[in-house]
């Protein structure tokens, strides 16, 4: 063989070689799922003007990780028997920009935090009776007028130059406008005053006239709630059991690591999530003993090894406080 063509040979591995590393290392439009990382809840609620009851043990939120995948990756997901592989659209709908899937799941984090509390607050038996001034936000409907202009936590302080003492009063008063009129909103934000104007547009699901958001009594006490990047509503039992274990003087952990997950109500009724297999195992990984899951999931969980762990099915927070005042933990 000539020089040439030795060289040539070589300069063509070479560049095969380099080829098949990008190739392993670029990213390819398929994700990794599996289980997240577990968190205390009760380290991240912080509130003032009320006593708090620390407990010896931990109520831990779970979570599901999504990881962009490799080749590389690939590989490794395929051989790990908690992942399992998903198309980029899975996470990422193509019809909706990627900022604002993220944005979307993280109000719905907020929802989740204002109705755990919401439900914390009416099992102690004290909301709605005792609550704060205004009407605070719940959730915006999306593609309405107040979407991406007014957020969960916001409190509607007044309408129209009308003062707004609860949420009762602002859909009386909302009733009392014509529906063609600019409503201007007056508004604490973050302890802000900022103001808003909305005309009712026909959208949401009947494609009524609305402004597009729902409202409760704000709350007696105020209570801010720290989840960093989790997005979704899936934690929702978990601050209302934290927030509720922290104003009680009761310890209902026992000294326990108790888990769970579930979308939570105002009410208090607790909704199925996605990803409970994944979350079941973070919650193993956190070392739980107890794991509460929303009883519409638990045909989900049939067959699933979860060790020396308990899961027990919950419909709602009274059914979470009532397995963890009574050890009825046999679900």
């Amino acid at each position: 063989m000539s020089e040439r063509g030795r060289w040539g040979r070589i300069l063509a591995g070479g560049a095969v070689l380099i080829a098949a590393t990008a190739a392993a290392f670029w990213p390819i439009p398929y994700y990794s799922e599996g289980p997240g990382p577990a968190r205390d809840v009760t380290s991240l609620i912080v509130y003032h003007d009320a006593p708090r009851y620390e407990p010896t043990g931990h109520f831990e939120l779970t979570t599901v990780r999504y990881q962009q995948l490799t080749g590389v990756l690939a590989l490794r997901a395929w051989l790990d028997d908690t992942l399992a592989i998903v198309p980029a659209s899975t996470v990422y709908p193509p019809d909706v920009p990627v900022d604002v899937t993220k944005q979307r799941g993280l109000s719905q984090m907020d929802q989740s935090k204002i109705d755990a509390t919401a439900a914390a607050l009416r099992a102690l038996g004290t909301y709605p009776k005792q609550h704060g001034e205004g009407a605070l936000i719940e959730a915006t409907v999306d593609g309405c007028p107040a979407d991406g202009e007014l957020f969960p936590g916001d409190i509607v302080t007044a309408i129209d130059g009308t003062p707004i003492a609860d949420a009762s009063q602002a859909s009386k008063v909302f009733d009392q406008i014509p529906v063609g009129q600019p409503l201007r909103f007056d508004l604490n934000v973050d302890g802000s005053v900022e103001h808003a104007t909305f005309t009712r547009a026909p959208c949401g699901p009947k494609d009524e006239r609305l402004v597009g958001i729902s409202m409760l009594d704000a709350f007696p006490i105020d209570i801010t709630i720290s989840s960093d990047d989790i997005g979704g509503p899936s934690a929702g039992l978990m601050w209302a059991l934290g927030l509720y274990e922290l104003l009680t003087s009761g310890d209902l952990t026992g000294g326990r690591t108790i888990a769970g997950t579930g979308e939570i109500a105002p009410d208090g009724t607790v909704y199925p999530i996605g990803g409970i297999t994944d979350k079941v195992v973070a919650a193993e990984r956190a070392g739980a003993t107890l794991f509460l899951a929303p009883a519409d999931n638990m045909a989900e969980l049939r067959g699933v090894d979860t060790g020396a762990m308990r899961v027990v099915p919950v419909s709602s927070l009274d059914d979470a406080l009532h397995a963890l005042r009574t050890g009825d933990t046999t679900g």
